[in-house]
């Protein structure tokens, strides 16, 4: 059973850093110096530093925990430290964390981060070659030996199965892959900055998983990036302008399994970001438009659209036509397909610096920005405010 009341959180809390690594394909150093890096920069951007931290938070499928991250730069004491399950799926989750811990007087100074060589190193994309038992893993046993062994294989089952039931082709696709690549054409830390595409590349470039094409799929990254959340009254104190974290929520569904629900009755949708769309709503007192931009995690781009779909852009079947007539900035950054793939983390950067007016796509007066996580997992996501 979910919430059906606004939580307490809201409002409470501010970001008030941000900072990444370069973002690369081949970084050549470790992913605890990448994460060191990130962190780092973002306590300079904040105008603190390492001995004003007092809370780490971080994801699951990491080799740089909080303990050590903390102790290679710099940090002294820590008294909240946390990770966050589900990949993507806890990009959000961790500014939520770190949200729940300083409105709860457990920490003062929290940073978020995250940090590895997915490009270099392990590749999420080659699918899963080896895996420890646990009961999670049992999901993957009904779909593994029939040739579902990658991300882009599992999504593209409840991507043909949404093509089907609103008699839409896969060139629909294509409308995400074109705007977030056109955001990166303008972005000098983007990966793709100077290489916009078109529809048509979209539809010529190579079959991945079908409907899938290599244009609906994220890239791979070597980087880090890094946010500092402490509270509102704190923030007023610091460097920039302060941005409220006005809603934080997680969410997982009926049947929900790690990108394999497929026994759900309805493969159209994403019921755990549903859940998210609607706490977030109710905590922020706001709804879809009051929205300024959007910053849509862009693991795959049928996901994008199910996701404007759930938290009420458009109607279910829609969202093609809604991304193509630009009804909302999406991903200015270049998003997951054009930016970098860091899980997530630099987008909520870029929801911070619309917010305070420094990005490079601005969108004009943005005063919030929603912003979430990875889908097809349990999941999370964000209603930032600029400080009033």
């Amino acid at each position: 059973m979910t919430l059906h009341a606004r939580d307490d959180l809201g409002g409470r809390t501010a970001i008030v850093g941000i900072g990444a690594t370069e973002f690369s394909k081949d970084s050549g150093r470790s992913e605890l110096r990448l994460a060191v890096e990130a962190v780092r920069a973002a306590l300079d951007d904040a105008g603190l530093t390492p001995a004003d931290v007092d809370g780490m938070v971080t994801f699951t499928m990491d080799t740089s925990p909080e303990i050590t991250v903390a102790q290679a730069a710099g940090i002294r004491e820590l008294s909240f430290f946390s990770r966050v399950h589900y990949g993507g799926g806890a990009a959000c989750a961790t500014v939520q964390q770190a949200a729940l811990a300083v409105a709860a007087g457990v920490a003062e100074v929290v940073v978020c981060y995250r940090a590895f060589n997915e490009r270099s190193g392990r590749r999420f994309g080659s699918g899963v070659q080896r895996r420890e038992p646990s009961a999670e893993g049992v999901a993957l046993g009904w779909s593994l030996p029939f040739g579902l062994l990658t991300p882009a294989s599992w999504v593209a089952m409840a991507a043909q199965r949404y093509l089907y039931a609103y008699g839409l082709s896969a060139d629909v696709f294509g409308q995400v892959a074109v705007s977030g690549r056109k955001y990166a054409a303008t972005n000098p830390a983007a990966w793709f900055h100077g290489r916009p595409i078109t529809l048509a590349d979209h539809a010529a470039s190579r079959w991945i998983a079908e409907p899938l094409r290599l244009l609906d799929c994220c890239q791979e990254t070597d980087g880090g990036q890094a946010v500092v959340v402490t509270s509102v009254e704190r923030a007023r104190e610091l460097r920039h302008p302060s941005v409220v974290v006005a809603a934080a929520a997680q969410g997982a569904g009926r049947a929900q399994e790690q990108m394999t629900s497929f026994y759900r009755d309805d493969l159209t949708g994403l019921p755990e970001m549903g859940v998210v769309a609607r706490q977030l709503w109710r905590t922020a007192g706001v709804g879809p438009a009051d929205i300024d931009v959007g910053i849509i995690y862009d693991h795959f781009t049928p996901f994008v659209l199910m996701q404007l779909e759930e938290f009420g852009f458009c109607a279910p079947g829609e969202a093609a036509d809604f991304v193509a007539a630009e009804g909302l900035p999406l991903n200015t950054h270049g998003g997951q397909l054009g930016e970098a793939y860091l899980h997530g983390m630099n987008g909520i950067a870029e929801a911070v610096r619309q917010l305070r007016g420094t990005s490079v796509n601005q969108v004009p007066g943005a005063e919030r920005a929603l912003v979430t996580a990875g889908t097809g997992v349990p999941t999370s996501g964000l209603v930032l405010e600029a400080a009033g």
